[in-house]
């Protein structure tokens, strides 16, 4: 057996052995992740450099000169050490030239925002910077390794005084792992390492060089599993066009006009046309459709274009030649005591440095003054003169910080003849005095290590951070539902009889307009609803009664019916809201017996209750056969409620007898400052209740007045907003304004006669410098201003104005009456008492109006309860009379057709 498998194995391509190939696969793998890991593609902890940016940093210290070189001369230079050809050197030094920071270019280096590639290597040229070369480079304090064929040396990892990992970012893909930290922003990095460096806490965010506005509320330090998001800054020039003025972080111009060329095209948004104007700076116009609103257009922006994307960092680093993940405050920490110790090892060469120096010029002076060197011909080899200068310098021996060794004598030995005829002890002593001086600073700088790391950040701020303040906006972004903001770019129909649904449907009957990603709510006659997704065409069930794009979480929308029990034949009436479901379920509203129906179905969007009138079965024992059913008496509940009993006897028809009004009354309206948004979650100021027919007006500081709706799709520009409330149309406006031609400041009151919607009107004389300063609806608008009365602030003068008796009410083109000229420092607007009394008086009104409603609801119910005692009696009396009448009488068929009851 053993001599055929020694026969078997000399088979195999002339082998000796068989090597199993179940570990080689899994140790190999093992050993090219580890190294494309540590290698390739993630950057080390101390210096926040991958092995070839490192390897370029490296090639061109060595060949600095202080002169550009061409980038083909240090890609060259660069194989030197790294083993991966000239395409990856040269991605990668392109890389770190657009950043800016740690390398000075000249020609065609691209552009990161609009995807330029940089022009060929041969063309363009490259230096380090002055901030590179403080911050990378000390052979002195580098650990050294060959390179990969033994020829030269490079450093294991340069030593980096900077939080570089944090300023330039990174992103790489390993095997099994990736990495991405995001850049942040020079200033606020030496800020926060100062910071670090007390003890203190610290926030960072990132900065982006394409600008933009950036969402910080779940960034988390960068840690894995975090996200920003990022917005394109987009302008509104006028009602027709807007201007992209930058673009979020890791887009591109081309790239961000081919997404909104793209949603365009499916509908989700309507353009006319998209032109790029950009050169130096960023301007992509749209020009927008007739009849779009740009508030609109441009939530659809940020909703289906690149105009808003999602980042997910996720900090990965090399430390101790293993991958670890961070964040962004542990990367700053590290990078702190990692720069600490490198601060520590260069003062401690200094200080070495130092002595040395001291330690020779006193053995120079010693030296000289004692004429040494007279006697050195009567030696003739340097072992007898050597010891004949140890033995002149042993009285001096204790005075050192270390011993005598031959190299010194060995110098002082090739001292020039000129240099001593020409020696001049007091230059010495002053030298010596100046490198005394050096070493005790060294040696403070030592024992005081901290505050020598923060002059060091302050130092390169104040050298470096000069034009390099923040570009990309920190703010708080609102959520943007998209099926709110989608272009209605479809039609939806109906098959109400066989049950079908969906924007395909030509030939059937038309409900409403809709976008391709909208839901859809059906309701049937036997009391069942669904939710589903708008399709080419979709079964939903038979005897469809309602359809509608579903408004999720609308609240206001209320669905009102009345339905029939199947087995007990008793009718419900039921108000409920529809707000969050599973799709495609069915829900049953009904009591769920086999043959409900719905008799009276009305969907209503500002939860109005209409009055309808009942008609019950002739053949049915009720003294009332008509009654009218008002819904404004229910309750709104939720969908899965029996409902009120309305009749216990058969209806036969249900008819709309009065339009009913909103049972919920006006629609609160808050604004936030911070998003310039509308809402109705509570953020910010409230603007009032807002019924169908108001209005919002809103002053900005550039003289400007608009009245708006208040749908919440609006924007304002927050920081030029300084009145914004429920428009009252008897209600005076009171303006502070500033007139840039005379340098006065001057107030006028006026009524809005203006009532166009969504279109600006100019209030105060135009001119350049023009500006409003308060604005006001008070009907006493009160000021407290301040201005100047002489030299410093204590002789500054307080002057209250009541300035409705200042100046009377003029129309709106009036220029007003000058209140103040240059000496104006700042007004602020009272609260006083009328205006509280006029708020108490609106509220009293409100009860009063209230109090006499439910009086008179009390009044009308006792008539209608006479009424009602009146009506049983009569009914009574003709029920007798037909008991004695239909006794004699043959019984009628009373399942005729007029008697089935009737939908609507």
């Amino acid at each position: 057996m053993e001599n055929n498998e020694e026969n078997n194995i000399e088979q195999v391509d002339g082998l000796d052995q068989v090597i199993p190939v179940s570990g080689l696969y899994e140790n190999w793998f093992l050993d090219y992740a580890s190294y494309v890991i540590l290698e390739r593609a993630v950057p080390a902890m101390e210096d926040g450099l991958k092995p070839v940016q490192r390897r370029i940093l490296h090639a061109m210290y060595e060949i600095e000169d202080g002169r550009f070189n061409k980038v083909a001369n240090v890609i060259g230079q660069t194989m030197q050490f790294h083993p991966h050809g000239d395409a990856a050197i040269g991605d990668a030094l392109v890389g770190i030239g657009q950043k800016e920071l740690l390398f000075e270019t000249q020609g065609n280096w691209g552009d990161v925002r609009t995807g330029d590639s940089a022009a060929a290597p041969r063309y363009i040229e490259v230096r380090l910077s002055k901030f590179a070369q403080e911050i990378a480079f000390n052979p002195q304090t580098t650990n050294w390794q060959l390179s990969y064929d033994g020829r030269k040396r490079e450093p294991v990892t340069l030593p980096m005084k900077f939080p570089l990992l944090l300023a330039q970012g990174v992103e790489g893909i390993a095997v099994g792992l990736a990495t991405k930290i995001l850049p942040h922003n020079f200033c606020e990095i030496l800020k926060a390492a100062i910071d670090c460096t007390k003890g203190k806490s610290f926030e960072l965010y990132p900065d982006f060089i394409t600008g933009g506005a950036i969402d910080v509320t779940n960034y988390n330090g960068g840690s894995k599993g975090s996200k920003v998001r990022v917005r394109a800054k987009i302008e509104e020039v006028d009602k027709k066009t807007l201007l992209i003025k930058e673009i979020p972080f890791s887009t591109t111009t081309g790239g961000l006009i081919d997404s909104i060329l793209k949603a365009n095209d499916s509908g989700k948004i309507k353009i006319k046309k998209v032109i790029d104007n950009t050169a130096k700076d960023v301007e992509i116009e749209i020009q927008l459709a007739p009849g779009v609103s740009p508030d609109i257009t441009i939530d659809a922006l940020y909703a289906f274009t690149d105009c808003e994307i999602s980042i997910s960092p996720n900090a990965c680093v090399v430390y101790q030649d293993k991958p670890v993940f961070v964040d962004v405050n542990q990367l700053m920490q590290i990078s702190v005591e990692h720069t600490r110790e490198l601060l520590k090892k260069e003062l401690e060469i200094k200080r070495s440095e130092l002595q040395e120096q001291f330690l020779f010029a006193s053995l120079e002076k010693l030296f000289i003054k004692d004429e040494m060197y007279i006697d050195f011909k009567k030696y003739s080899d340097k072992e007898s003169l050597f010891a004949y200068l140890d033995e002149r310098f042993k009285k001096y021996k204790k005075q050192f910080i270390r011993e005598i060794t031959a190299e010194d004598y060995d110098k002082l030995t090739k001292i020039p003849m000129i240099r001593i005829t020409r020696f001049d002890s007091i230059k010495a002593d002053e030298l010596m005095a100046r490198i005394q001086a050096e070493l005790e600073q060294v040696n403070y700088d030592l024992d005081n290590l901290k505050a020598f790391q923060i002059k060091y950040y302050e130092n390169l701020l104040k050298k470096y951070g000069k034009g390099r303040e923040r570009k990309t906006e920190i703010k708080l972004f609102d959520t943007i539902q998209a099926n709110q903001v989608a272009i209605a770019n479809q039609k939806l129909y109906v098959n109400r009889a066989e049950g079908f649904v969906g924007y395909g449907l030509k030939k059937d009957e038309y409900i409403t307009d809709c976008s391709d990603i909208d839901d859809i709510i059906v309701f049937r006659r036997d009391g069942r609803m669904m939710v589903s997704k708008v399709q080419d065409k979709a079964f939903m069930g038979k005897d469809i009664i309602h359809v509608d794009v579903f408004r999720k979480n609308d609240e206001r929308r209320v669905y009102n019916m009345i339905y029939i029990d199947g087995k007990t034949k008793t009718s419900y009436a039921k108000r409920f809201n529809v707000l969050g479901i599973t799709r495609d379920k069915e829900y049953d509203l009904t009591t769920g017996s086999p043959n409900t129906k719905v008799l009276y179905f009305t969907a209503n969007p500002n939860s109005e209750a209409e009055l309808v009138e009942i008609a019950l079965s002739p053949m049915s024992h009720a003294r009332k056969l008509n009654f009218d059913f008002n819904f404004a008496e229910l309750a709104i509940k939720g969908r899965g409620v029996l409902g009120n009993i309305v009749s216990k006897y058969l209806i036969k028809s249900i008819k709309l007898k009065a339009k009913g009004a909103s049972t919920l009354g006006g629609r609160k309206i808050w604004y936030d400052d911070v998003l310039g948004r509308l809402n109705i979650d509570s953020r910010g100021k409230l603007l009032g209740e807002f019924d169908t027919n108001d209005v919002i007006l809103v002053i900005t500081k550039d003289g400007n007045y608009e009245l708006t709706n208040f749908e919440l799709t609006n924007h304002y520009n927050a920081e030029q907003v300084l009145h914004i409330g429920k428009f009252k149309p008897k209600k005076a406006i009171t303006l502070l304004y500033f007139n840039g031609k005379d340098k006065n400041y001057f107030v006028k009151r006026f009524y809005i006669e203006t009532l166009t919607i969504n279109k600006q009107f100019l209030c105060i004389p135009e001119g350049k410098d023009n500006r409003i300063v308060m604005a006001t609806d008070y009907t006493e608008p009160i000021i407290v201003m301040e201005r100047k009365g002489g030299k410093g602030k204590d002789s500054n003068i307080e002057e209250t104005y009541n300035l409705a008796q200042f100046i009377e009410v003029k129309g709106w083109k009036a220029i007003g009456n000058k209140l103040v000229g240059k000496d104006f420092i700042s007004a602020a607007l009272v609260q006083n008492e009328i205006e509280e009394e006029e708020d108490t008086t609106i509220k009293n009104e409100t009860v009063n109006a209230t109090e006499n409603l439910q009086q008179t609801l009390l009044v009308n119910e006792d008539l209608l309860q006479q009424e009602q005692e009146k009506i049983k009696r009569l009914l009574s009396d003709e029920d007798s009379l037909l008991n004695k009448t239909t006794s004699r009488e043959k019984p009628k068929n009373t399942n005729t057709k007029d008697d089935q009851p009737k939908l609507f």
